[in-house]
């Protein structure tokens, strides 16, 4: 029998506008929105539902608003489809974090205050020293990874065949950025972001970070998360611990994450919250894999 995975995506799947319709229609996804409002307090909804972009693009924004809509979405598809419950779960990067509300191995308030926190630790931390990161097009990770090595630079994300993040000090990634060009990399895109994430100059957010984890009530989980990591499972509440402290400074294993949940004999994965980036990489890594896409309310009156 073939299995199900939910998936749920990263920063840079915000738009203005997100899961307004899931609030208006979806007495259950007003009440997890209306929460995360209130836990922030800092007027996240309008933010989501009204922007300004520039403002939605925002780390204190964007990641509890993608996490809210992931959260907000994925329980109400199972609650019209309660036999619908997953093998595995899995999230790129912030993503994780919706996993593990999904999981079951946190509740969804302490998983938005997490989020909270782990994003203010990391721009902290990205004022520190100067960073950079990069997408990679048309290289083979490998490849990639031998290029960073010989600068200085890290990889942030594996994440699919054709597309890797690299990340860093500014002069490492430019000079890994020149050398890929000059080794055949067939574009090498600079992202606007506010730091080096996913690289050791995350290092002062993981050790905040860890303090706040252990303070933190996890469960064993229901469904087994696959780490960011090491795309291995795990339900250990203090495994999930280390992995997620690990997280903020590891290479996103993307690639290695579906393969192994393809391994398991997953063949469906539902990508749970805004836009369809996952979509796209699964394609890449193996087109057999089905995926759908549960974002907006028409995907949940069908």
């Amino acid at each position: 029998m073939s299995k199900t995975a939910f998936i749920f995506p990263g920063q840079g799947a915000q738009y203005v506008g997100m899961g307004k319709d899931l609030y208006e229609t979806f007495e259950t996804a007003k009440q997890i929105i209306d929460q995360a409002d209130h836990i922030l307090g800092n007027g996240l909804k309008g933010v989501m539902f009204e922007g300004p972009e520039e403002k939605l693009t925002q780390t204190s924004y964007c990641q509890p608003a993608i996490l809210s809509v992931s959260y907000a979405a994925m329980t109400v598809y199972l609650q019209k489809y309660p036999q619908s419950a997953p093998s595995f779960v899995a999230g790129l990067s912030l993503g994780e974090y919706s996993a593990l509300a999904a999981s079951g191995a946190l509740e969804f308030s302490d998983t938005i205050r997490l989020v909270e926190r782990r994003g203010a630790f990391m721009n902290e931390a990205a004022q520190l020293k100067k960073g950079a990161m990069a997408a990679v097009i048309g290289m083979e990770p490998q490849a990639i990874k031998t290029v960073c090595d010989g600068c200085g630079a890290e990889v942030a994300n594996f994440n699919a065949p054709d597309q890797t993040v690299i990340t860093g000090e500014a002069e490492k990634v430019a000079a890994a950025s020149a050398k890929l060009t000059e080794a055949g990399a067939k574009r090498v895109i600079p992202l606007s972001v506010s730091g080096a994430f996913h690289s050791s100059l995350m290092q002062p957010a993981a050790d905040r970070f860890q303090s706040v984890l252990a303070e933190t009530h996890f469960k064993t989980a229901k469904v087994p998360l696959v780490s960011n990591v090491d795309a291995s499972p795990c339900t250990d509440p203090q495994q999930m611990r280390i992995k997620l402290e690990k997280q903020i400074v590891s290479s996103v294993q993307w690639i290695k994450t579906i393969e192994f949940m393809a391994g398991q004999g997953v063949t469906k994965f539902i990508e749970i919250g805004p836009g369809k980036v996952l979509k796209g990489l699964i394609r890449k890594i193996n087109k057999d894999l089905e995926v759908i896409n549960i974002e907006k309310a028409e995907d949940l009156l069908k």
